[in-house]
């Protein structure tokens, strides 16, 4: 089956960026002029994907404004130069159609994605948390990446970076065997939720990208909460590892945590001397 549609957890509050995300979501925070969530909507429809399904909350109206047409605005500066600075969005909201379910509690990525079975029903789809802000520059994006990936093996994929290995405790690590003929795919056989540095197997660390099969949520469905009491999207691919069904893909492009203060002023650094 192919990826068609691509889901965005976007109910978070933020927290690491109050005051500024007390009344404006984490995910329309610009680098640059383009919000966050925008840059990740621009990788899916490079990948070929144009059904975005958003996993909101309370506070998060600025998301659905943003993908859509503000006539006052677009009357009030039509005929001029800054009618051009709309024409990223605007063919994003005519190419793509987008869909938005709330998440009533915040109870871990886990259950965000449980929360977006209704938006993607029983088919394969990418997922993509907007605070991961990936580029390759010139060519082709992580989720078109991983795609390629998923068409070959035909189950959940989880794209991966080296972190230092004193920093694993800030992320989902995995450990795997390399299959046959590739140095940058890994048929994982195990993962481990923010492990403290001296208990995690390696320091390959799954950042904000996924393809998953549809049978993830019904998984879910019964995971318990683990670590911090969240329904944790590692603890639901280990059920589908056990049965060789993950791959970790180690993508080509650079990844900026911009979740942090430090990687969101260096995406803003990194694109400006674009």
């Amino acid at each position: 089956m192919t990826i068609n549609k691509c889901l965005f957890p976007a109910a978070g509050y933020g927290t690491r960026f109050l005051p500024a995300t007390k009344a404006t979501p984490k995910e329309m925070l610009p680098i640059l002029t383009k919000p966050l969530i925008q840059h990740g909507v621009e990788e899916a429809v490079e990948a070929g994907i144009t059904t975005m399904a958003i996993v909101t909350g309370r506070g998060k109206r600025a998301i659905e404004d943003h993908f859509d047409i503000s006539y006052e605005l677009e009357n009030q500066i039509k005929g001029n130069s800054k009618e051009l600075l709309l024409d990223e969005i605007r063919s994003l909201i005519s190419k793509c159609t987008f869909s938005y379910t709330r998440q009533i509690e915040m109870k871990g990525l886990g259950h965000a994605i449980l929360t977006g079975e209704t938006l993607i029903g029983d088919e394969p789809f990418a997922v993509v948390l907007a605070d991961d802000l990936c580029t390759n520059h010139n060519a082709d994006g992580v989720l078109k990446q991983m795609i390629e990936v998923y068409n070959k093996y035909q189950c959940s994929v989880v794209a991966i970076e080296e972190v230092p290995e004193d920093k694993t405790y800030k992320y989902g690590i995995i450990d795997g065997d390399l299959v046959h003929g590739r140095d940058d795919i890994y048929r994982v056989h195990n993962m481990i939720e923010k492990p403290d540095p001296k208990n995690a197997p390696t320091n390959m660390a799954i950042i904000g990208r996924y393809i998953l099969t549809p049978d993830i949520f019904n998984i879910l469905r019964s995971t318990q909460a683990g670590k911090g009491g969240e329904i944790q999207i590692t603890d639901a691919l280990m059920q589908q590892a056990k049965n060789d069904r993950v791959v970790a893909f180690k993508f080509k492009g650079k990844r900026f945590d911009c979740g942090s203060i430090d990687g969101f002023v260096e995406a803003t650094n990194y694109f400006y001397n674009l």
